[in-house]
């Protein structure tokens, strides 16, 4: 099956080869804020240093320099030609006359006249040099990403599923999202995560995002076939990720499931189960939304075993304790199973968000 998907889609190493200059606009590293007065600020300050190192390399070798009245130059003077001669106007009454000074101009003057340049007209060098800049944060990117989680479509599952990663303390730089809708990547763009774009069911786009060294996987795209498709290619190349799937009919899980998902959620069914309550009971909708939402109130959340809390009961613990989970597998908290708590478990239980504290 996974041979004739290969055919189908492709080897996938169409990206993956490619150098890392070819691979700005698909690849998006966001940029760090900042002001413009700030980064104006800046530039003013590299040229007043630039001027400033200029002016004390003259003044040093002042002899070698000549005057049109043919005083000796003071450090106002050498101020005044280092101005004139690194903004390139040059009015000639000021020369270099030794050897020596004229050296100094070529090995030293010379390249600081271009930063100054530079530095005064950054902002069009900057468009200029953008493709070259991005290559180099791509190149860096790739060479240390490792653990994180990568999101396929970034709709609203896949917003929603970000904000409570987020939410539970995971850095923006450890979440790459995957979508080909150029507005979807701008928007995650804007949240400050790593976008790439392309086809998430092809292995080149998946591999380009980093899943082979990625710990968690999110497949949330607006169709299921979409989602099998990229569940199936996400585990060929990553067999240790965890991934987590959402699906909106229900009769799709069995695929997800052998497609390699570790987890199947119904959005469709699961939005219609908190519609048929809401009409009953609407506070526990209000509380299960509180629960889902890590960042305010209460929410659900998994840790390791205390030492003090081996051998009893998982109803006695400081915590409202849901379910234990053993050898992976999940136990209800009234499960004979899990009567007596072991080292090596672990809870879930009910945490109190550190907002509200």
């Amino acid at each position: 099956m996974r041979n004739r998907l290969r055919r189908r889609f492709g080897s996938g190493d169409e990206l993956a080869g490619k150098p890392d200059y070819a691979l700005v606009g698909v690849v998006r590293i966001p940029e760090l804020e900042q002001s413009p007065a700030r980064a104006i600020g800046r530039r003013v300050l590299w040229a007043c240093l630039a001027l400033f190192f200029t002016s004390v390399v003259v003044w040093i070798d002042r002899d070698g320099y000549h005057d049109a009245q043919g005083n000796p130059l003071s450090y106002l003077d050498s101020l005044y030609y280092s101005a004139v001669t690194l903004s390139t106007t040059g009015y000639g009454d000021i020369t270099p006359i030794s050897p020596f000074a004229r050296f100094v101009n070529i090995v030293i003057i010379t390249p600081l006249r271009v930063l100054f340049l530079i530095v005064l007209i950054g902002t069009t060098l900057e468009v200029l040099t953008e493709r070259s800049r991005q290559a180099l944060k791509i190149q860096r990117w790739r060479n240390a990403v490792r653990n994180h989680t990568v999101v396929i479509g970034y709709g609203t599952k896949g917003r929603t599923a970000v904000d409570a990663m987020r939410g539970d303390g995971v850095k923006p730089s450890e979440i790459v999202v995957v979508d080909s809708e150029p507005a979807v990547l701008e928007a995650a763009a804007a949240d400050g995560l790593v976008t790439v774009r392309g086809d998430a069911t092809k292995s080149d786009v998946l591999r380009l995002a980093g899943v082979a060294h990625a710990k968690n996987i999110i497949v949330a795209p607006n169709r299921d076939d979409t989602a099998v498709l990229a569940t199936l290619t996400a585990r060929e190349i990553n067999p240790r990720a965890k991934i987590v799937a959402s699906i909106r009919e229900s009769e799709n899980t069995h695929l997800m499931r052998q497609s390699g998902a570790n987890s199947v959620v119904v959005s469709s069914e699961t939005a219609g189960r908190l519609l048929g309550i809401a009409t009953m009971t609407p506070s526990v909708v209000e509380m299960i939304e509180d629960l889902l939402t890590p960042d305010i109130g209460y929410s659900i959340a998994e840790r390791e075993v205390d030492p003090s809390e081996t051998g009893g009961s998982p109803a006695h613990t400081r915590d409202i304790v849901l379910g234990v989970v053993r050898d992976g597998v999940l136990h209800r908290v009234d499960d004979a199973e899990v009567e007596q708590i072991e080292a090596g478990d672990r809870l879930l239980y009910v945490r109190k968000s550190t907002s509200d504290d």
